[in-house]
């Protein structure tokens, strides 16, 4: 990248792009297949937006840069706003800018991600099921488990984010 500013020119050389280590996709197919069926089954009756916040929330916490970079386009793409994006790592902090719901959701998304005491506490779980019927619970849980999934697959594998076009795998 090069910049100009008064006269003075800078270019910033970027660190190289890491390669994968395995296109498992490719590899294991069949499985592949089954987490594309996984995903979109999991997706039904669910918001497009809220699904969206809890998979970049999911992947922030397993530090997946790409799908991190998957589903922020994803979101932007579905109308959810930048500001609301980059909140979201510091959403404790920044609840105003959520709903009651969604707040639920992305805490939720934590404690079924961290799973630091080894369960999702009660508290957690039914602040969720005050906001969520029970179907719309069970997707829900099913929409964190399987991006949970995508991000251990993708962190494993070492995708590289940068390269996804929104809408490329619906």
């Amino acid at each position: 990248m090069t910049t100009t500013s008064d006269h003075v020119t800078t270019t910033a050389e970027y660190a190289p792009e890491h390669s994968p280590r395995l296109s498992w996709a490719q590899h294991a197919p069949e499985v592949y297949q089954a987490m594309i069926r996984l995903e979109r089954a999991s997706a039904q009756g669910l918001d497009a937006r809220l699904r969206e916040l809890v998979k970049i929330r999911a992947s922030q916490l397993n530090h997946c840069a790409f799908c991190l970079d998957m589903h922020t386009k994803d979101a932007l793409a579905a109308g959810e706003s930048v500001e609301r994006i980059v909140q979201l790592s510091v959403w404790e902090e920044s609840r105003h800018f959520y709903t009651e719901k969604e707040l639920a959701a992305i805490e939720l998304t934590e404690a079924v991600t961290v799973l630091t005491d080894g369960f999702v506490p009660d508290e957690v779980y039914e602040r969720a099921a005050r906001h969520f019927d029970e179907a719309e619970l069970a997707q829900l849980i099913a929409a964190i488990t399987v991006i949970n999934a995508w991000n251990r697959f993708a962190v494993t594998t070492r995708m590289s984010p940068g390269h996804y076009t929104p809408g490329r795998y619906k």
